[in-house]
């Protein structure tokens, strides 16, 4: 497979990973799963049975486990063919997965911070006296 290919597999294949990863340790729909992984990661005796559970609540450490069975269904492989391939395509695929979580979760701060600075200027306008009612009759 051409190298400018690969690179375009590569970036395509992080948009689910990053996806799959993001969904699972932040999104709403997971939310009781992931407090029970918290909650079980922070309790457990067992150093590998933490580990285990913190791997649900870490975009970074799950992407790993995500990108691992994405090249698993795919055979997606980067520079080299056989297990250096693998290899290579998982360390790259995670890396890639984990940019655009980075924009993403960059781009959802923006928009939380411009959605307060328009509540806090809506509430101004609202505190504030309207020039009509200041007249005096």
């Amino acid at each position: 497979m051409p190298l400018s290919l690969q690179f375009a597999f590569l970036f395509i294949l992080g948009l689910p990973v990053a996806c799959v990863a993001w969904t699972v340790t932040h999104e709403e729909v997971f939310r009781e799963p992931r407090e029970w992984c918290r909650d079980r990661s922070q309790r457990c005796q067992s150093l590998v049975r933490r580990k285990f559970f913190y791997l649900f609540t870490c975009e970074y450490c799950f992407s790993h486990y995500v990108a691992a069975f994405f090249l698993l269904v795919t055979g997606f492989q980067l520079l080299y063919n056989g297990w250096r391939g693998y290899l290579i395509a998982w360390f790259a695929l995670v890396w890639v997965a984990n940019v655009y979580m980075s924009f993403f979760n960059r781009l959802r701060l923006d928009i939380k911070h411009e959605n307060v600075a328009i509540a806090v200027e809506q509430t101004k306008v609202e505190d504030q006296p309207s020039a009509t009612s200041m007249r005096k009759p």
